[in-house]
């Protein structure tokens, strides 16, 4: 059964004390490349993860709280926590080149396209 779990990528439950929030994103299109934009406040490059795994790109970012020694907060309007969402790449993407990098907590990640493949003739040999 766990190896089903596994398998399938879903099912599986993350326990831990923190909130995790999904990350506001934008997605925008150039002629060789589609540009994904994400908000993740308080997480800078050693705290983000990105995998792909079948056609999914997942992104994960840590935050790590901040305790101000003597303090005890009584009200908060701002929560803090990790991030994670996920997202369908087309096909289209090549993979191998995706380009990363985190700047005052926006990510941004460059999906170039593959080059169309050339037309080719394929020769018939005989016997």
């Amino acid at each position: 059964m766990d190896q089903e779990l596994k398998d399938k990528g879903k099912g599986v439950e993350r326990t831990h004390n923190t909130p995790t929030f999904a990350p506001q994103v934008d997605i925008y299109e150039k002629k060789d490349a589609m540009v994904l934009v994400a908000d993740m406040p308080g997480v800078d490059e050693k705290a983000v993860n990105i995998d792909f795994e079948k056609g999914v790109l997942t992104i994960t970012g840590h935050v790590e709280q901040k305790e101000f020694e003597g303090y005890r907060p009584i009200y908060a309007e701002y929560r803090t926590g990790d991030y994670e969402r996920s997202f369908t790449v087309p096909e289209e993407v090549n993979v191998d080149k995706i380009e990363a990098c985190v700047k005052n907590g926006v990510l941004k990640l460059t999906l170039p396209y593959a080059p169309e493949p050339e037309p080719k003739k394929i020769n018939i040999k005989v016997g």
